[in-house]
């Protein structure tokens, strides 16, 4: 009988041991969302228009959430590398992703497998904004205007370089858009990121490119390369002497490139409404416009998920057969 008692004891003392696990468990399964390191995943190399966005945001976001963000550079393949990283991670918060019009749009028609669906492997967190390309040339040049730029082209039919920081990059595209608009055949050099293909600019390695304002502005402000036109239909304030490629004969050209965060497909909802309210007032703080703006950042109202979703397949219903009518491929 006493051996019964005892056996009793033991059981007794196992299950208060296992409930006590179990409300440990409940516990740490309840901690509030973000309770680790988040990382940030940059399609484009440090220095690009990705990147500096993105380290704001990253700052921004770290300290409203009392987390670390961490930055990841993953500039491989016109940004598929960085992008099918996302699509691939675990739909937990803990991965959030730079995009853009390139690595969710262009992307899509320049690689035969980009390696993710834009449409069905993301969760939209916010659309934050854009930045508009220059056609700049080397200081060296003899083009004063697209018109001598085109002229050169034609006299040369695709032995005009043109560098980009990689394959499907708005830099990319620009060049795409401005050779069909032009009926003009161009050669394309694509190089590790923005930084590279815009000293190729400066150097004379290649006779022109179309790069984000923010990452060429210095550079022209000092000299170092010449302005010849913006992609936007309206001229950017920081270059308000420099007029648009539409301005210049080449009418309805625009490439006006946006960018947001997104998440793997299958995040909670919970989460991204966070992440999302925390962006919205990110970018629409006045830290955001004095530190982006005068970068040549056009920021948005931070638009919703749902809204953001629209801009995606719009965007690709638009420049998917532009694309592949050019006939431009990953190189």
């Amino acid at each position: 009988m006493q051996r019964s008692n005892r056996i009793g004891r033991r059981q007794l003392w196992q299950f208060v041991g296992a409930a006590a696990l179990m409300a440990a468990a409940g516990t740490a399964t309840a901690q509030p969302y973000p309770n680790k390191p988040i990382r940030l995943i940059v399609p484009l190399a440090a220095g690009s228009t990705a990147d500096i966005v993105s380290r704001f945001a990253g700052e921004q976001l770290g300290k409203a959430l009392g987390q670390s963000v961490v930055i990841e550079n993953k500039p491989a393949a016109g940004g598929t590398v960085a992008m099918g990283d996302v699509a691939r991670a675990a739909p937990d918060g803990y991965t959030v992703g730079f995009a853009s019009q390139g690595t969710l749009v262009f992307n899509q028609a320049i690689y035969a497998k980009a390696g993710y669906d834009s449409l069905k492997d993301f969760r939209p967190i916010a659309f934050v904004g854009g930045v508009s390309n220059v056609m700049i040339v080397p200081p060296t040049s003899t083009a004063k205007a697209p018109a001598d730029v085109v002229a050169a082209a034609k006299a040369k039919p695709g032995g005009l370089t043109f560098s980009s920081g990689g394959a499907g990059t708005s830099h990319h595209l620009s060049g795409v858009l401005f050779a069909r608009d032009t009926g003009t055949e161009l050669l394309h050099v694509p190089y590790k990121g923005a930084p590279q293909g815009i000293l190729a600019v400066m150097s004379g390695e290649v006779a022109m490119g179309f790069f984000n304002t923010p990452t060429v502005i210095g550079q022209i402000k000092d000299n170092k390369l010449k302005a010849l036109g913006v992609t936007s239909l309206k001229r950017s304030p920081l270059l308000p002497d420099v007029p648009t490629l539409d301005e210049q004969g080449i009418k309805g050209y625009e490439v006006n490139t946006w960018f947001g965060f997104v998440a793997p497909a299958g995040t909670p909802n919970d989460v991204v409404e966070r992440l999302h309210q925390e962006f919205s007032r990110i970018f629409a703080s006045a830290e955001a416009r004095d530190s982006l703006g005068p970068l040549g950042f056009d920021l948005a109202p931070p638009a919703p998920p749902a809204e953001f979703s629209k801009t995606i397949a719009a965007d690709m219903a638009r420049w998917v057969p532009i694309v592949k009518a050019s006939g431009a491929k990953a190189d």
